[in-house]
């Protein structure tokens, strides 16, 4: 995967990212980042083949996963790995995920940690932190979300 870059907040940064790195905008490269932004939903490849050869969009098992690949390897998007398998999402930024036990769902969200425990890992480790995503796990049992 590449190294960080500036966060893709919409789907037209990201197909700008795509050309600015070289990568050809094929027809089937373009269905899966509208799907994905569309969604807005951590995906498994055969999900994402499935949804879009049922929204008429032809393309074929193995045009799927190579260009989940190209799109993940260049960071235009995440790739989460499950024990059951990778899912994709739309989002390239730092971000964690609150992971739903009763549905599978994945909740993206954005945590900053206070300073004093940034610090304390890195006490206790003596690294440099550069960088986290918590992963929170939780069910659909009575707590109803803030607005945002």
């Amino acid at each position: 995967m590449q190294p960080p870059s500036s966060p893709i907040s919409s789907l037209s940064e990201a197909i700008a990212r795509c050309q600015s790195l070289g990568m050809r905008l094929s027809r089937q490269r373009r269905y899966i980042l509208e799907l994905l932004w569309d969604l807005q939903e951590h995906l498994s490849a055969r999900a994402i083949y499935d949804e879009l050869n049922h929204r008429g969009k032809k393309i074929g098992h193995t045009s799927v996963y190579q260009n989940l690949e190209a799109l993940f390897e260049h960071g235009i998007i995440e790739c989460v790995e499950r024990s059951d398998g990778r899912l994709y999402g739309h989002l390239n930024s730092a971000h964690s995920h609150v992971n739903c036990v009763d549905s599978q769902k994945i909740i993206d969200i954005n945590i900053e940690l206070p300073s004093t425990v940034i610090h304390e890992v890195e006490q206790r480790t003596g690294l440099k932190i550069t960088g986290y995503r918590i992963d929170f796990f939780g069910t659909t049992n009575g707590v109803q979300p803030e607005k945002q």
